[in-house]
């Protein structure tokens, strides 16, 4: 064999080699460390509903229809138009819509209904008076009292009035579910002093909260309405102290390649947990079936808020944090429970969310490829008055759907998703 046949065996000895050795050499995956915080950007409030109701000469009657669930108190207030600052209310605490059984308080509960003296202008006799409002040049004119809201019947003003129930009739029914109506009547026609009842409010809110309080100094709200039957300045204060909360759960994250690792869009749910954390919050089993999922490279619970010594919900302005490491082709998936709900959860769609692009790994805002999802495992109520939510102590005691997982679409309001929740992805 001659040199230059050596010469080009040996060369193609070495291609061949770098050829091998190209085809065994594994490139080295993107990959990035992750911190991804979930915030609750729901407003408490003090009221969950409220209305309020026009003059009422004698005869006439106001309604209003709400919603409330067990554990719920009724408040009214209504100006006894014949006086100067007195108004038509429950106790300070208001009235229980459920007894302690859980059945609907319905019927007429004029019982509970007395007459209270906001403490703010003199009294005079009633329906003589030249500062109460049928006989005052203007509002707010009469001599200023300086005392606490307390019931008439300990004012001891020496004058004589008519008894509530000749004056005013208050009745609740039951429409089914969590839904109410309340009618308030001016019945006064018969009594020995008709009156006007002033335009009024109601409110619907848990126990410990008030319109008023027995034995404090009135509201300016309070004043205006038991004065001259303005309820206006307590409708205002009161608005943005009204509405929807509702905390959230903890939950579960997961880092995957593998598809539908929590749910799958329009399928039932799998039965590895997800009912148990959307209808109570638990994140434990569905954790643990993920843990065992091929193509799972990450996952855990997120339950300690930002700032918190102990796991515990979500409340206003509240965070949860988690982190991991992924790698390019890697999908996060997480969920997490609208408490004041039977069993929705929030999530990203069925796969996940891509955690790199053009591999590039993604940092930012991500809320807007969130949904809020039904499981499909309870009948739905009203969100935040079901006595099945977990709040009433109701969590997996509530109609069994047997549905599917589906973006929530059951007639009832909710929150949009950039209202109430945040989700931001952080690269480290």
């Amino acid at each position: 064999m001659n040199m230059n046949k050596w010469k080009t065996m040996f060369a193609a000895g070495l291609l061949g080699f770098g050829l091998v050795a190209c085809k065994t050499e594994t490139p080295q995956a993107t990959t990035a460390s992750f911190e991804v915080r979930i915030e609750n950007l729901l407003q408490a409030k003090t009221f969950a509903s409220k209305g309020t109701f026009g003059l009422l000469q004698p005869g006439e009657t106001a309604t209003a229809d709400f919603q409330a669930g067990p554990g719920d108190y009724l408040s009214f207030a209504t100006m006894f138009v014949q006086s100067n600052d007195l108004f038509y209310g429950f106790d300070d605490t208001g009235l229980a819509l459920y007894d302690q059984d859980g059945n609907a308080v319905t019927g007429d509960v004029t019982g509970a209904v007395d007459l209270w003296d906001s403490g703010t202008e003199v009294n005079e006799e009633p329906g003589v008076g030249l500062n109460q409002a049928p006989r005052q040049s203007g509002p707010d004119t009469g001599p200023a009292e300086n005392a606490q809201v307390q019931l008439l019947a300990n004012v001891g003003d020496g004058f004589n009035y008519p008894s509530d129930e000749s004056v005013i009739r208050v009745s609740l029914a039951h429409d089914g579910a969590t839904g109410f109506t309340l009618t308030i009547e001016n019945i006064s026609a018969s009594s020995n002093l008709p009156s006007p009842l002033a335009p009024g409010l109601w409110a619907i809110h848990p126990s410990g909260v008030k319109l008023f309080t027995d034995g404090e100094v009135s509201s300016p709200g309070i004043e205006a309405l038991a004065e001259d039957g303005n309820n206006a300045i307590l409708d205002e204060a009161i608005t943005p102290e009204t509405g929807y909360f509702s905390p959230f759960a903890p939950g579960v994250f997961a880092i995957h390649t593998a598809d539908q690792v929590i749910f799958a869009d329009g399928q039932a749910d799998f039965g590895e947990g997800l009912e148990v954390l959307a209808e109570d919050g638990d994140p434990a089993s569905l954790n643990d079936a993920i843990s065992v999922k091929e193509g799972v490279s990450a996952y855990g619970i997120f339950n300690t808020p930002e700032g918190a010594s102990a796991p515990g919900p979500l409340l206003e302005n509240g965070v949860y944090t988690f982190t991991f490491d992924a790698e390019d082709g890697d999908y996060l998936s997480f969920a997490t429970m609208l408490v004041q709900t039977n069993d929705l959860f929030y999530g990203f769609g069925e796969n996940g969310l891509p955690l790199f692009r053009n591999g590039e790994a993604i940092s930012g805002d991500y809320t807007a490829e969130v949904d809020l999802w039904d499981a499909g495992t309870e009948v739905n109520e009203y969100p935040g008055a079901g006595p099945n939510q977990p709040i009433r102590g109701g969590g997996n005691s509530g109609d069994a759907e047997n549905g599917t997982v589906s973006i929530v679409n059951d007639g009832f309001t909710y929150p949009s998703v950039t209202e109430s929740f945040r989700i931001t992805i952080i690269k480290k």
